[in-house]
């Protein structure tokens, strides 16, 4: 078996095992838009494919000098026939870490059946969520309880719209991502990011926007199409919209157009086990995947802990909430790029 060092993943047998966010297309948007370095690995047996490995290079004076497959995504980047490729990639990618002087990697993927290899930490805190979408939205509404039966329907009677679209919904689309995002403390990429994620990905992306009876964007999101799975990349509503149910009007939303499209699985996204993400999104009758999140740790350092759920983070996303929006949308770039 063979590991090589690649400018661009050229395993097109391994290709259907690569979520969107392991593609080169992805791996070079995020490139562009940040200027992280990129490095690629492939295992061979001759001329056939074995895997793949494809990891962005973090370097950042708060979050640290790491290795991550799947930038800003829930898994991808990392794919294998078997257990030898998979451990052969893990290997070169350790080395690699330990040549740059690296703090840790961060392996995302969803094979729970898996153990890691020695030197390598599990730490399964984020689950995906995936529903099984039947011919037609009504035949869903039945697996849901009464109770979110209710909520769907209720939504439906408060006069929200919905747009779906492309660049012509860029504008939006940012807006309702931004605000949301700085209502709940976090920072959020520039505009710059949704148009070149727009441009990269093509038609295969959708923007979403809802509307209130009165024009005000209630939220929004980022919806990726590939095969016949939808992929919910980011989406939330505003917090004036919450108790008129505007977040499930959004995803019952897309949910109809997803059908409409031939769409079969909806990937809602990962989320942290027992946070209000998990507990809204498990509502919707998926199956739960926790995600198997594997970690190389260079001597005297800790799991990373980049979430909203760690103690240390807490008194900045307090005062996050309170700076000016024009505070945020400028600063929020250059926080965010160290938490891909």
């Amino acid at each position: 078996m063979n590991i090589q060092r690649v400018n661009s993943l050229h395993a097109p047998s391994l290709e259907s095992k690569l979520s969107y966010s392991g593609l080169d297309s992805w791996m070079n948007f995020i490139h562009q838009v940040y200027g992280h370095p990129v490095h690629r690995f492939v295992a061979t047996d001759g001329e056939r494919p074995l895997g793949a490995l494809s990891m962005l290079e973090v370097k950042h004076p708060v979050f640290g000098h790491y290795l991550a497959t799947a930038p800003f995504g829930s898994y991808g980047g990392f794919a294998y026939e078997n257990d030898e490729a998979r451990d052969r990639l893990m290997d070169k990618a350790q080395r690699l870490a330990k040549e740059l002087k690296l703090e840790y990697i961060s392996l995302r993927f969803d094979d729970t059946a898996s153990s890691p290899p020695a030197g390598w930490v599990e730490h399964p805190v984020y689950f995906t969520y995936l529903i099984d979408l039947p011919a037609t939205a009504d035949d869903l509404m039945k697996r849901f309880s009464s109770d979110h039966r209710n909520h769907i329907r209720k939504s439906l009677k408060k006069g929200f719209t919905i747009r779906f679209g492309h660049l012509d919904l860029l504008d939006d689309a940012y807006e309702a991502l931004a605000l949301s995002m700085h209502e709940l403390g976090s920072p959020y990429h520039a505009e710059r990011y949704l148009r070149q994620m727009a441009e990269s990905l093509g038609d295969t992306l959708n923007f979403a926007v809802t509307y209130d009876a009165k024009g005000r964007i209630t939220g929004g999101g980022v919806f990726i199409y590939q095969g016949k799975t939808i992929f919910n990349l980011h989406a939330n509503v505003l917090r004036f919209a919450r108790s008129s149910y505007a977040g499930e009007f959004l995803y019952w939303s897309v949910i109809e157009h997803a059908i409409q499209k031939g769409c079969t699985t909806f990937d809602l996204g990962r989320s942290l086990v027992g946070s209000g993400n998990d507990i809204f999104k498990s509502k919707w009758a998926p199956e739960k995947k926790k995600l198997a999140y594997w970690y190389w740790l260079a001597e005297g350092h800790e799991l990373p802990s980049l979430n909203q759920k760690n103690p240390k983070f807490q008194f900045a996303i307090a005062v996050w909430k309170r700076l000016p929006h024009f505070v945020v949308r400028a600063m929020g770039h250059t926080i965010i790029r160290g938490l891909v």
